[in-house]
């Protein structure tokens, strides 16, 4: 199991490949954007740890390059951006995770092995599995904790859409396009997807303490482990 590390603080670099490997990952490590752009072209890794500022091409404009072409391997930006306004662009642009530096190894593992878990249980495309929410696209039903949550065909299809993007945020654009299949966006959908969004939370959030269904302000909606 192979992590590419792209980072370009060489100690840094060293201690997280360092740290990996003594927990049993195979690391690699890349120092530029432009070397982890020919590494992602040439092999695959389970995951990603992705600095933001590269020389190069930024972590931004590599994350963006993969999810262009549908690569859904997890990524975790790692950035001294602290700001609300940094972190709503990472997350945006379809990062997995985000970690603002310093960090502790210890938590970057444990998110490491988290998003691992949630990757391998989602690569069956035909049954989704996200912590205790399960989509059977087959029968297309929904259960939240074994109980069967009972779903409109449009209701089924925003968490499926929303398991299907691996617990990476999900615009109201994306949802209009993908999802209602409206590519124009001349009229608004957002307050019908927002209504959508509302009942389908009503359904499978309700009665538990745990929300799943999660709302990242200004930006869209995620399944939230």
């Amino acid at each position: 199991m192979c992590i590419l590390i792209v980072e370009d603080e060489k100690n840094i670099s060293l201690a997280l490949k360092d740290g990996f490997e003594q927990e049993g990952f195979e690391a690699v490590v890349s120092e530029t954007g432009e070397d982890a752009f020919y590494r992602l072209s040439k092999n695959k890794y389970e995951l990603i740890v992705l600095d933001w500022m590269l020389p190069g091409r930024s972590g931004i404009e590599i994350l963006e390059l993969l999810r262009s072409k549908k690569d859904w391997t997890p990524v975790i930006i790692t950035t001294a951006k602290d700001h609300i306004d940094d972190k709503v662009m990472g997350l945006e642009s379809r990062a997995d995770d985000y970690l603002v530096k310093p960090f502790a190894f210890a938590e970057l593992l444990a998110r490491v092995k988290s998003h691992l878990r949630r990757d391998k249980r989602n690569r069956n495309s035909n049954f989704f599995d996200f912590e205790n929410l399960k989509i059977d696209v087959t029968s297309r039903s929904v259960t939240r904790s074994k109980n069967q949550v009972d779903l409109t065909n449009k209701e089924f299809d925003l968490p499926l859409y929303l398991s299907q993007n691996n617990g990476s945020v999900v615009t109201r654009e994306m949802l209009a396009k993908d999802v209602w299949k409206i590519n124009s966006r001349i009229t608004s959908m957002d307050s019908v997807i927002d209504v959508h969004i509302n009942r389908l939370r009503k359904k499978i959030d309700h009665s538990h303490e745990d929300k799943i269904i999660e709302t990242i302000r200004g930006v869209g909606f995620r399944l939230n482990a």
